[in-house]
């Protein structure tokens, strides 16, 4: 058990387990990409952690940039999504994968969609670390998920609260 700020935590998802996950996702990604150059766009803060490992197990060539959205405040979401760092580059006729690192409720990336395809990708695909199958308020394609989870708060392997946690190899889950 770890305790950060006020709240205790107790080994979910071994560091193992997640290795484990990140390489099944990224031979997915290898085959479904090969002669392609796809650009992968990680949101901060979170998916980093998911996002370097993710790209060490690529074998194909791509790029990776970084966008920062959020709908977070606690352990809670908000609704409300919030542009924190924009995209600048150029996506048109880009083959482009959002590497997120968790999606419950799926506002930030309902949200984030319209954007990214206004600018003419070629295609678009949903990369997720975790997903909340349970909490999930949007209708959302999701092609590539390494792990779905139970409606819990979770920190660890770059997921937070309040800015704490995120370099825990594990992930954890709030005990109750």
């Amino acid at each position: 058990m770890i305790t950060v700020n006020d709240l205790n935590f107790e080994k979910f998802i071994p560091e193992e387990e997640i290795k484990s996950c990140v390489a099944r996702v990224a031979a997915e990604i290898n085959q479904d990409y090969a002669g392609k150059i796809p650009v992968l766009i990680g949101i901060l803060n979170g998916a980093f952690v998911f996002a370097a490992d993710l790209v060490r197990e690529l074998t194909i060539e791509h790029e990776i940039h970084f966008a920062k959205f959020s709908s977070y405040a606690g352990t809670e979401t908000t609704g409300e999504v919030k542009e924190l760092i924009g995209l600048n580059m150029d996506l048109k006729d880009r083959d482009v994968i959002i590497v997120e690192d968790i999606i419950d409720t799926g506002t930030t990336m309902y949200n984030l969609l319209p954007r990214i395809q206004q600018m003419g990708v070629k295609s678009l695909e949903i990369c997720t670390m975790l997903l909340k199958p349970g909490k999930l308020q949007v209708p959302l394609n999701i092609k590539y998920c390494a792990r779905e989870i139970p409606n819990a708060f979770i920190l660890g392997y770059g997921l937070d609260y309040n800015n704490l946690g995120r370099n825990y190899r594990d992930i954890y889950v709030l005990k109750d």
